[in-house]
């Protein structure tokens, strides 16, 4: 039987889950982990994992991969 903890608030997910619903109010947002790794506290490498992570698992964002050109730019906007 598995047990369903709670995730951390502060944990990088979570960090990252809130940066994004913060920027994304108002729309679309285009970015490059690298440009926003000092805002959330995180490496660019640490971003990018994470984002695919958070594509399956936040409903209330849309995310995808939208181009690579030296490095992936995502695409977020409210669902």
């Amino acid at each position: 039987m598995s047990v369903t903890m709670p995730s951390d608030p502060d944990s990088k997910e979570a960090r990252l889950r809130r940066y994004l619903r913060e920027k994304a109010t108002d729309g679309e947002l285009y970015f490059k982990s690298k440009f926003i790794a000092d805002d959330v506290g995180l490496s660019p490498k640490e971003i990018g994992a994470l984002m695919v992570k958070l594509s399956e698992s936040t409903p209330d964002l849309e995310i995808e991969k939208w181009s690579y050109t030296s490095a992936t730019t995502w695409r977020v906007q409210p669902a």
